[in-house]
């Protein structure tokens, strides 16, 4: 114990020494040297770092240097996601393995194809021999995220070509992932809760019959049973996060790290560390977190004046995290609005109403309606907001019963279709690492002889 706090005193002191040298930089300095922080320009629009083929996410167009808003499209090699999940709605088909085919592949698959493709990611969603005892059961973490980082690097160890990245074996690598993450965040999550809640193990097999969205709900529940409508929203939850273009932190870390020539798993697992970062994958639950606010300091969370009043409060830095943020509004790209958000809304609307959340759900449409005006008439900001996909999907996430622990997890079993599309495209068209330039703004020093200091 003495030695311990001996060290702790140590680090204290060595902090207080340390503490001037990194304040924050002044922001003139950036301006001076035409840095662009964030990679992003004055005018919010991002720094192009490169083309893809794979993604395209529209909110605006430019003209005469300004940003015209327009309704939001995002596009998935071309094809408007809007678009495919309208058709597999009406043919009721799940999508989320047809998304991850046109990702991946770069075509749509006929049945046929998408029929072989389903049996191949059916095989590999059997975790290997001895894999969730050793790797999962026996390292178990309260952070699942961190857990799943974990599991895909063990898989390194597993895999007979692991650093090979020709074209086919990024493509068996990128199918074995796609097939197991859902299977590793599930047993992650009952590593979690029998080791640090004390609650009961369950382990499930996955099932080859059943798509992503059915295996995820029937390997959570302890009864395996779901209605084909809870597994239908979260296929299109599935289907929404699958891609978002390549300036998303995650996707933008998996292509830097891609570019160095590294394996699939080193890429993954990094992706998988910035989806971690609340900043990035955990809006949802920082949503969810505003909403509790909402609901334990409102005497009717219907009343449009009352949850008008606490939204200013909030915007004004008067009330609950006082950061002045209406966490699920706004966006870097989308102005006028989030295709996600749009086709996730009127899905939870009618699962509000099986599951009895009508007047939850009138809460997250009150904040969408009223944050725009009220952000307008606070801020004297012109800057068109709406909401975003993060507003609704812990909503629907919360209504299937699914642990907030497991949301951000959620995100990356989509996105990772995304990550390895982005991969393999950087791996085999760029060929180039990725080095950006940092200014150096330290000014000369002079060495000091250690006895003269």
């Amino acid at each position: 114990m003495d030695k311990e706090l001996g060290e702790m005193n140590s680090i204290n002191k060595l902090y207080d020494l340390i503490e001037s040298t990194y304040q924050s930089q002044p922001t003139e300095l950036y301006d001076d040297y035409n840095i662009k922080r964030g990679l992003r320009n004055p005018d919010g629009t991002p720094v192009m770092a490169g083309i893809t083929a794979i993604g395209d996410v529209r909110g605006y167009y430019m003209q005469d240097g300004e940003r015209i808003p327009v309704d939001g499209k995002l596009k998935y090699r071309g094809i408007n996601v809007t678009t495919i999940v309208e058709y597999c709605q009406k043919e009721k088909r799940f999508g989320f393995e047809e998304v991850a085919f046109l990702l991946i592949f770069g075509f749509l698959p006929s049945r046929a194809l998408l029929a072989e493709f389903n049996e191949v990611l059916a095989n590999y969603r059997t975790l290997p021999d001895n894999f969730p005892e050793d790797m999962i059961l026996k390292a178990p973490s309260s952070n699942i995220m961190i857990k799943l980082a974990r599991s895909v690097l063990a898989l390194y160890t597993y895999d007979p070509n692991p650093d090979d990245i020709s074209l086919r074996n990024l493509l068996r690598q990128s199918i074995e992932l796609i097939a197991r993450l859902p299977t590793m965040a599930v047993y992650g999550y009952y590593a979690k809760i029998s080791y640090y809640d004390n609650k009961s193990l369950i382990l499930h097999h996955p099932q080859e019959d059943l798509s992503t969205a059915e295996n995820f709900l029937y390997l959570l529940r302890a009864d395996n049973q779901y209605t084909n409508f809870e597994a239908e929203l979260l296929d299109l939850l599935l289907m929404l996060h699958a891609e978002h273009g390549g300036g998303n932190n995650s996707t933008f870390a998996t292509r830097v790290v891609s570019s160095t020539g590294t394996d699939t798993y080193s890429a993954i697992a990094a992706a998988i560390g910035s989806l971690k970062g609340p900043k990035h994958g955990g809006a949802n639950q920082q949503v969810m977190g505003m909403i509790e606010y909402f609901k334990s300091t409102l005497h009717d969370i219907t009343n449009e004046e009352e949850v008008k009043d606490c939204i200013a409060k909030i915007i004004k830095k008067e009330a609950y995290d006082k950061k002045g943020l209406i966490y699920g509004m706004g966006h870097a790209v989308y102005t006028k609005s989030d295709p996600r958000a749009v086709l996730l809304k009127e899905k939870a609307a009618q699962m509000a109403k099986i599951k009895g959340f009508e007047e939850e759900f009138e809460l997250y449409n009150l904040i969408e309606k009223l944050t725009p005006e009220i952000f307008a008439e606070i801020k004297g900001d012109s800057k068109m907001i709406s909401a975003n996909v993060d507003l609704y999907s812990g909503f629907v996430y919360k209504m299937l019963g699914i642990p907030d622990s497991l949301y951000t997890p959620l995100f990356a079993i989509s996105r990772i279709v995304g990550w390895c599309a982005h991969r393999i495209e950087e791996v085999i068209t760029c060929n180039r690492i990725i080095r950006p330039g940092y200014k150096s703004i330290y000014k000369e020093n002079k060495y000091v002889p250690i006895d003269e200091r």
